[in-house]
């Protein structure tokens, strides 16, 4: 039952990192776009 529980508990961490690691790729993502237009305005500008 021990080995069970250990299993369970170890297959849901990697899960959820595995979702964390996803969720900041998209925000790093999002994050460089806001940049890159911050960017492009600033170029205009000059």
């Amino acid at each position: 039952m021990k080995k069970l529980t250990a299993l369970v508990a170890l297959a849901f961490t990697l899960g959820i990192s595995l979702t964390a690691c996803n969720t900041m790729e998209g925000a790093g993502q999002d994050i460089q776009k806001g940049g890159q237009k911050l960017e492009d305005a600033a170029q205009k500008k000059k």
